[in-house]
């Protein structure tokens, strides 16, 4: 049989279609854009020029995607003149996005996405006179951000220069509907820090979906002054929560629609903080509430969830959460059993999709209890146990394991599968492995194949046996990415890779960038040898 060659331009044009929506939509333009009359009518096709991206995600943050001036040239001189018209939305990188910008004007352009921005270049992008016009400063109606932070910069130096950029931002685009501080890597989230010298011009009379990370307690009620009086949707993450000082405000909110408050960090003044700031939002419809309590005498339940927030928000129609309760066991003889707080939801809103589970820990005299709506939208797991009931949680970036028994390698291929896109994973485990010799000896079973964390870029292990260092240090157990920070203690480290010898913790203790010991240091010439690629630091404890 005599086999015949098909032209690419001979394909009919829904193949071609199909074909091109695999590719991104730059890449579509940059090859075909040009090539003959029929390629160009399909390529300027909506689908293709409707959203241009020119970023790719890596590992810890966005680059851009021109590999050279010759590219970025192109695109500016010959290629966005042409489509300029039928773009809506584009997503830049911050060496490259004033270039795109000034290439032609957008009169459909509603849309826009920032990435790797610092405070000098947003001042030099937002100074130029052909983009603070007044078409492009009123067209733009929703703006993804994600602010530079790798530097050197002290913590406040980063929060005031961020409160800068979303300064600058605000008083430039005053048409805006929508602001998010988007996070390309979880450690690198935009932290906003409220000084008396921003305050006056931080406002917008726009801005109706807000969603932000913010410092603390004091700053989310900045944030809820009137500043922003017809914002509708507020989706804000707490550094920590303590105390409020300053901020007084305590007017009903009836605009607000649409709240979510999370916080990694446990709260102290549940009934005090967050419920007052709650009853001010007499109109919500959705909420979402993710975050830790320090109690004394109860677990939050069921019963507290109906009383406190759902009895009280006549309009509230969807409310999804995540509480993780804590309090210390002192005399108390009667406790609650994951049955007894489950009951607490049969009469709750699609309480089907309820979890809850209860842990205890006889040897610190400790309790805890999670409750959640499932699925999940929380960033944050913590102090998780044997007893984690599973389930798929892909928003979560952040977990902690702890418990008094000990973790298996099973139980850490349970982890990996339900929270595949964690970059930070603290572990807390004095226990050894009981199964540690089974595994040795059963090591080509696939059940117990390498565990392999995609997106890990932090990983605390300082409280642990050395059975749990050996976990993620031996190749045959772990597979890690590059560019990992290892907090780790260092007299453990020396056992388990004896004395900076070992073979099967070499392979990734050669993917840490960054680690950081703690306990006794006694120095060794052979220790960055054997981390060559990390930038060591001695600590004297966590």
């Amino acid at each position: 049989m005599e086999y015949s060659c098909v032209e690419f331009d001979d394909l009919p044009d829904e193949i071609l279609m199909m074909i091109f929506k695999k590719m991104n939509n730059a890449e579509v333009l940059y090859s075909l854009q040009g090539v003959n009359q029929r390629l160009n009518k399909i390529v300027q096709d909506s689908t293709f020029t409707s959203r241009l991206t020119f970023v790719e995600k890596c590992s810890d943050n966005f680059i851009d995607v021109f590999p050279c001036n010759m590219m970025l040239n192109r695109f500016c001189l010959q290629i966005l003149p042409e489509v300029h018209d039928k773009i809506k939305w584009l997503d830049l990188e911050s060496s490259s996005m004033k270039n795109v910008l000034c290439a032609a004007d957008y009169p459909n352009l509603y849309g826009l996405g920032i990435h790797n921005i610092n405070e000098e270049s947003a001042r030099c992008l937002f100074a130029d006179e052909t983009l603070s016009s007044g078409t492009f400063k009123n067209q733009i109606r929703t703006l993804f951000i994600t602010i530079d932070n790798n530097n050197n910069d002290s913590y406040e130096d980063m929060c005031l220069s961020a409160t800068s950029i979303v300064n600058y931002i605000l008083n430039v685009f005053t048409g805006l509907i929508y602001l998010k501080l988007y996070e390309s890597l979880y450690k690198n989230r935009v932290r906003l820090l409220f000084d008396d010298e921003f305050l006056p011009s931080f406002r917008s009379s726009t801005l109706l979906k807000l969603n932000i990370r913010v410092r603390c307690f004091d700053d989310c009620l900045y944030l809820l002054d009137g500043r922003f009086n017809q914002l509708h949707t507020l989706c804000v993450d707490l550094v920590h929560i303590n105390g409020p000082y300053g901020i007084k405000n305590q007017g009903d909110l009836p605009n607000l629609k649409c709240f979510s408050l999370s916080c990694n960090l446990a709260i102290i003044f549940y009934d005090k903080l967050i419920l007052p700031l709650l009853y001010r939002m007499s109109n919500l419809e959705q909420l979402g509430l993710y975050i830790r309590t320090t109690i004394d005498t109860t677990f939050t339940d069921g019963n507290h969830l109906n009383r406190d927030i759902i009895n009280r928000m006549p309009r509230l129609n969807q409310f999804t959460f995540y509480i993780h309760s804590f309090m210390f066991i002192c005399n108390q003889l009667d406790f609650p059993s994951t049955e007894d707080i489950q009951r607490t939801f049969i009469d709750f809103p699609n309480n089907n999709n309820i979890i809850s589970y209860v842990d205890y820990f006889p040897e610190a005299k400790e309790s805890q209890c999670h409750i959640y709506s499932y699925p999940s939208f929380i960033q944050y797991y913590n102090n998780i146990t044997n007893n984690f009931p599973g389930g798929l949680f892909k928003y979560v970036r952040v977990i902690s394991l702890y418990d008094e028994y000990p973790f298996g390698h099973e139980f850490f291929i349970r982890i990996q599968k339900s929270f595949p896109f964690i970059e930070e994973l603290t572990v807390i485990n004095y226990k050894s492995q009981n199964e540690k010799q089974s595994y040795e000896s059963n090591n080509d079973s696939q059940n117990l194949s390498p565990v392999e964390y995609s997106f890990l870029n932090e990983l605390s292990i300082v409280m642990v046996h050395d059975d749990y260092i050996e976990q993620f240090l031996c190749n045959t157990k772990t597979y890690l990415h590059n560019n990992v920070l290892l907090h780790i203690n260092y007299e453990s480290l020396q056992r388990v890779t004896y004395n900076f010898t070992r073979e099967d913790t070499q392979i990734n203790c050669a993917k840490i960038n960054e680690l950081k010991l703690y306990g006794e240091i006694c120095p060794n010439c052979s220790l960055q040898e054997y981390f060559p690629y990390a930038k060591i630091c001695f600590l004297s404890r966590l």
